[in-house]
C-alpha cells in the first residue's frame, strides 16, 4: 500500500503492542499514519512496536490504558489528541480469550471477558467520538469468527464477540454520516506459540489450506482504514473460508 494513503492521519490501536495489534500498528505506520500504541501490561513490547513505527518515518506514542475503565480510556484519548493534535481512527483490538465448558463458567470469568471485549470498544468509541466526528474518522473493531459460529468450549468469548459485531452495526447507524464503523473478524490466526496439532487440523479444514497470520488481519484493517468511507456497518471475515 502506498505510504501516502494515511499520511497525516492519527490512529489509536488498543492492544497494539503484540501479536495482531502489533501487525496492525506496523501496517498503519507503513501506510503513513501516526500511531498511538495502547497497552495494558506489555510496556516493553509497546515500546518496541512504537520504535518500529517511528523507523517507518511516522510518529508513535505508547500509552498504558485499561479499556475496562472509563477514566483510563478518557485520559488515553485526551493524551493521544494532545500529542498528535487530532484523532482520525480507532482500532479496537484489545481482547481476552476464554476457554471453559459452558456449564462451569463462573460469573467472574464471564464478566472478565465481556468487560474487555464488549465494554472496552464501547468506551473507547464513545470517548473518541467527538474527535472522530470532527474529521470524518473511522472506527474498526476486531471481532472474531467465534462471534458468528458457536464454539461450545468458548461460550463467553463467542457471546462477547457477537456483542461486538452487533455494536459495530449499531454504532455505524448511530455515528453516521460523519464516522464509518466496520469490523474485521479473524478466524484461526497462527502464532509461534500456537498448538501444532490443532493448527494442522484447522489448516486442513480451511479452503485456502493454511491458517491466517496477523498480517492477514492487518491488511483487512487497512481496507477499512484507507478505502471508501461509504462502506460502513460491515463485518469482514478473515478466515481463509474456514467459516463457510
Amino acid at each position: 500500500m502506498p505510504i501516502h494513503l494515511l499520511r497525516g492521519k492519527s490512529v489509536l490501536v488498543t492492544g497494539g503492542a503484540r501479536r495482531i495489534g502489533r501487525a496492525i500498528s506496523l501496517a498503519l505506520g507503513n501506510a503513513g499514519a501516526d500511531v498511538a500504541v495502547i497497552y495494558r501490561t506489555s510496556q516493553a513490547e509497546a515500546d518496541q512496536t512504537a520504535h518500529e513505527v517511528e523507523s517507518l518515518g511516522c510518529r508513535a506514542l505508547t500509552l498504558q490504558c485499561d479499556v475496562r475503565s472509563e477514566d483510563s480510556v478518557r485520559k488515553t484519548i485526551a493524551a493521544t489528541v494532545s500529542h498528535f493534535g487530532r484523532l482520525d481512527m480507532v482500532v479496537n483490538n484489545a481482547a481476552i480469550f476464554g476457554s471453559a465448558p459452558l456449564e462451569s463458567i463462573s460469573l467472574e470469568q464471564w464478566d472478565a471477558v465481556f468487560e474487555t471485549n464488549a465494554r472496552g470498544p464501547f468506551l473507547v468509541a464513545r470517548e473518541a467520538l467527538t474527535h472522530l466526528r470532527a474529521v470524518h474518522g473511522r472506527i474498526i473493531n476486531i471481532g472474531s469468527l467465534g462471534g458468528m459460529h458457536a464454539w461450545a468450549g468458548h461460550a463467553h468469548y463467542c457471546a462477547s464477540k457477537a456483542a461486538l459485531h452487533m455494536l459495530t452495526q449499531t454504532m455505524a447507524k448511530a455515528f453516521a454520516p460523519e464516522v464509518s464503523v466496520n469490523c474485521v473478524a479473524p478466524g484461526w490466526i497462527e502464532f509461534q506459540e500456537s498448538d501444532g496439532e490443532q493448527s494442522q487440523r484447522l489448516a486442513a479444514k480451511t479452503p485456502m489450506k493454511r491458517n491466517g497470520t496477523a498480517e492477514d488481519v492487518a491488511q483487512a484493517v487497512l481496507f477499512f482504514a484507507a478505502g471508501a468511507s461509504f462502506v460502513t456497518g460491515q463485518i469482514l471475515s478473515v478466515d481463509g473460508g474456514l467459516g463457510l
